[in-house]
């Protein structure tokens, strides 16, 4: 977190935290099942439930979806294979699983897996590991063999927080988070990618959760990351692409792991989050004037949480969870 804590006394009141109008947009979420597209993001039904729970624990307000209700969906996503779909009746997916996962442990409930299987979260950790390649260290995202460089660091994401990391081959995920490095500093979706903000998240976070941060060519990478910032405050993705709330996470959490987050303006990347927010219903766009959506919300909270504003509770830069979840779940 930056050693400068930012506050909305610095800022002008039209462009404040609206902590109550967030609260209220998450735990509206759910009841518009009337609406269109409530049944066209399905597919990202767990998922969002993660975002909108990590948002409101961010937020200082971790009781505000109903504990048992969450769970219960959670475990009806839940396949005979140990893995979870983004919704009741979808196929199994690494990404469902993850988010299933920390949510589970956000809640303090991952015992809740017990009711399905015998020491329920074993299964879970074999599903993800059957989807590793041990020849190349890579990561399914499924049975269909789709590979990517997010697979590989939700493995590892879930199982260190279920303490299991023993069920895969880590030194195959160092080498093959090393095949994916650039000339740049940064990382790609799989070896030989362009160098991408999310997939440097990925690989960084990788590397923090396996304890080889020593690989990282800091120097490099944070010059590559800190080039993101725009004029307008906003960070975008890779050169010359427009600005978007989601890399105020993807940007200042690597810069965080690599301890080089004071190469971000902070104050002004506050001003361009909290100038994407919807000020009269909650939540946050990916730019000022666009529609909102929890994916954009978890993420602009996360960036303020990184960037030390008052309002927010600490975030962990390698899981995008708070940072007293994390501290409890890997201390076990």
């Amino acid at each position: 977190m930056s050693s400068t804590t930012l506050t909305d006394a610095s800022l002008p009141l039209e462009i404040q935290l609206c902590v109550e109008k967030h609260i209220k947009y998450i735990q509206s979420l759910d009841t518009r099942r009337d609406e269109y597209e409530y049944w066209l993001t399905e597919h990202l039904r767990l998922n969002g439930l993660y975002w909108g729970l990590t948002a409101a624990h961010l937020l200082g307000r971790a009781d505000v979806l109903p504990r048992q209700d969450v769970i219960d969906f959670v475990l009806s996503c839940l396949h005979s294979n140990g893995g979870f779909g983004a919704a009741p009746e979808h196929d199994a997916h690494m990404l469902y699983t993850v988010s299933a996962v920390q949510i589970l442990v956000m809640l303090d409930a991952v015992h809740e897996l017990d009711r399905y299987f015998p020491e329920g979260k074993v299964k879970v950790a074999d599903f993800i590991a059957s989807l590793q390649d041990r020849e190349t260290g890579a990561f399914k995202g499924d049975e269909w063999g789709e590979t990517d460089t997010r697979f590989l660091y939700g493995a590892l994401n879930a199982l260190s927080l279920l303490n299991l990391m023993e069920k895969v081959d880590t030194f195959m995920c160092i080498n093959y988070v090393q095949s994916c490095a650039n000339l740049d500093g940064g990382y790609g979706t799989c070896p030989g990618a362009e160098s991408h903000a999310g997939q440097i998240f990925t690989c960084v976070g990788a590397l923090a959760i396996l304890g080889r941060l020593d690989l990282v060519d800091g120097d490099r990478l944070g010059a590559w990351l800190s080039e993101r910032q725009l004029p307008n405050g906003g960070l975008n993705g890779r050169p010359e692409k427009t600005e978007d709330v989601c890399y105020s996470w993807w940007v200042l959490s690597s810069l965080a792991m690599i301890e080089r987050l004071h190469w971000i303006d902070g104050k002004a990347l506050a001003q361009f989050i909290l100038r994407c927010q919807d000020t009269e219903s909650g939540g946050i766009a990916d730019r000022p004037g666009d529609a909102v959506d929890v994916f954009h919300t978890v993420f602009g909270v996360a960036g303020l949480s990184l960037v030390g504003w008052e309002q927010t509770q600490a975030v962990d830069p390698v899981y995008c969870m708070p940072k007293v979840v994390t501290d409890r779940a890997l201390a076990k």
